[in-house]
């Protein structure tokens, strides 16, 4: 099957290599140096998934119709990808691997009534060099549309994708991206300090700072009346400990989380894009708790303040010291 794949960042490259891998025909995008680096001498996957180099075709935009895409970049770009791509993409079946709440209702908008599927990419991968994906903690993608059962589309992509990845069509899709949301929440952290995430977790200081953070995602969605969805190790119970249990326990379950990350640091997307000088996507993760507070008309505090903490680093490139952040965090 022909594939294609806007965005071969870290996300879109690990895909990309593990479906050529698989036998598929697959195509990329990319940009700079990254697209050069593809062009040039492929995708070098490495880490949790083995080795292999995907000899692929890639370019600023797909050049012939797949029969099925994924988009996987930076929330804040994905309208203009898909308008970039639009004449590919017609009549295809969409599938949105995104972080955040909006990027598959945007899509659909867009996608002009063709199948748009949403993705949640559990698994945490990074870019170490053009070129270059590793995958750190393995884990599925989950497919799905609404707060209802699966549809025929999720469970179509999930069925063509289970042959590079673990792929599945899950209901109440709405509640698994929360829930995601609440799982994001430790990106900031290494994004504000430089740090980690899991030396970010092993600081009480910021443990604590990241756990509140949580609580308010939390809170905000149980006041949208969200049902949480379950992805792995996080579902409605575990959440319903981290948002109401003493901070103590919630500390405790970070620390299990953290150990699931394994000792290769994991240093999280939003860092990442500091790394790079891009923008983060910080808006859509804990700025899009305090965005859904505020719509709520209540406050989301600690999230409001580590979406500016991060857009400070953004601005500044200087990281902020533990101590620092939780006296700006009040």
């Amino acid at each position: 099957m022909k594939l294609g794949v806007i965005g071969a960042g870290a996300i879109g490259g690990t895909i990309a290599a593990l479906m050529d891998r698989a036998g598929h025909t697959v195509e990329a995008t990319a940009r700079g140096d990254r697209l050069a680096a593809i062009k040039s001498g492929g995708i070098h996957l490495s880490g949790a998934w083995g080795e292999h180099v995907a000899q692929i075709a890639a370019g600023e935009r797909l050049t012939t119709a797949p029969d099925l895409a994924l988009i996987s970049v930076k929330a804040q770009d994905e309208a203009d990808a898909i308008r970039a791509n639009a004449a590919a993409l017609e009549g295809v079946p969409l599938v949105v691997v995104q972080n955040g709440l909006d990027g598959l209702a945007q899509a659909q908008r867009l996608h002009g009534g063709s199948p748009t599927i949403g993705a949640i990419a559990f698994f945490a991968a990074d870019c170490p060099a053009p070129g270059h994906v590793r995958a750190l903690v393995p884990g599925p993608l989950y497919l799905g549309a609404g707060d209802g059962e699966p549809t025929a589309d999720a469970v179509n992509a999930a069925g063509v994708l289970s042959s590079g990845i673990s792929a599945k069509a899950v209901g109440n899709f709405v509640g698994c991206q929360w829930t995601k949301l609440v799982v994001n929440q430790i990106n900031a952290m290494p994004a504000i300090t430089g740090m980690s995430v899991q030396s970010t977790i092993a600081d009480s200081r910021l443990c604590g700072a990241v756990l509140a953070s949580m609580r308010e995602a939390i809170h905000i969605g149980r006041r949208q009346g969200v049902g949480f969805g379950s992805l792995e190790g996080m579902n409605p119970l575990t959440l319903g400990l981290l948002g109401s249990a003493p901070p103590a326990v919630g500390r405790l379950l970070l620390r299990i989380m953290a150990r699931r990350l394994g000792s290769e640091p994991v240093l999280g997307s939003t860092l990442q894009s500091v790394h790079r000088g891009l923008p983060t996507e910080i808006d859509y993760l804990n700025g899009a708790v305090a965005e859904r507070a505020r719509a709520l008309g209540i406050e989301a505090p600690v999230n409001a303040a580590i979406t500016r903490l991060v857009h400070e680093v953004e601005g500044s490139r200087r990281f902020f010291a533990p101590a620092e952040v939780v006296q700006r965090l009040g």
